[in-house]
């Protein structure tokens, strides 16, 4: 047996939505995404595996639509989410076993903005030139964006909330034109629940400033 055998079930549809077929990918990437985000929100460890499966059911889905950038942006999640899964529990400092949230420095919102505008013209230029693709800036956009919203999501800064924001109220027109109505769906619930994340880990950062400084004995 193939892998494509393997995959073949995923691929068939489930049901129609605005006379598109549905599959079961688009379905289960609905379902683990969703979750995803509520666990990041929460700032329980689980988002992390719970993501990995939702970037593998991405991958196929993105790949059927012909948005090569952002197929090709799950493997790089896969990545950043071991290393996020790695930070959570590590990157606290001596004496803890948990990442504080933070605001993020000028130093890093200075190559997070120029490394965001390198990434989105080099991205368009390769998919406008090796690919299909039919909305290459688009594509390159939002996976920028994305990849930078992770990197502060890893780090727990509280403005990765903004960054998945702004890639959120781009993905949604862009996976509606493409088809992909329940994705779409899904980021519109991806973009409330962004704004919940947003507010607690704002709350927990006011609330982190407002505590005595610990002494040490």
């Amino acid at each position: 047996m193939s892998l494509a055998d393997i995959l073949d079930p995923l691929q068939r549809p489930l049901f129609t939505l605005l006379d598109t077929p549905v599959s079961w990918t688009e379905v289960l990437g609905f379902g683990s995404g969703a979750l995803c985000v509520w666990l990041v929100a929460r700032q329980h460890l689980a988002n992390w595996p719970i993501g990995i499966a939702n970037n593998v059911f991405f991958i196929l889905l993105f790949t059927q639509a012909g948005l090569y950038a952002d197929a090709g942006l799950q493997i790089v999640f896969i990545a950043l989410a071991a290393y996020g899964w790695w930070t959570w529990t590590h990157g606290g400092g001596p004496g803890t076993d948990r990442l504080p949230v933070r605001r993020t420095s000028r130093a890093e919102w200075t190559w997070l903005v120029a490394a965001g505008v390198v990434g989105t013209i080099a991205v368009t230029v390769v998919l406008d030139r090796a690919t299909d693709s039919t909305v290459p800036f688009w594509d390159a956009l939002t996976t920028a964006l994305s990849l930078m919203a992770t990197y502060g999501q890893c780090r727990k800064r509280v403005e990765s909330w903004w960054l998945w924001i702004a890639a959120d109220v781009v993905y949604i027109p862009l996976y509606a034109h493409k088809g992909l109505y329940l994705t779409s769906l899904l980021y519109i619930g991806f973009l409330t629940l962004c704004v919940l994340g947003l507010r607690n880990w704002s709350r927990e950062l006011t609330a982190d400033g407002t505590r005595p400084p610990k002494v040490v004995v």
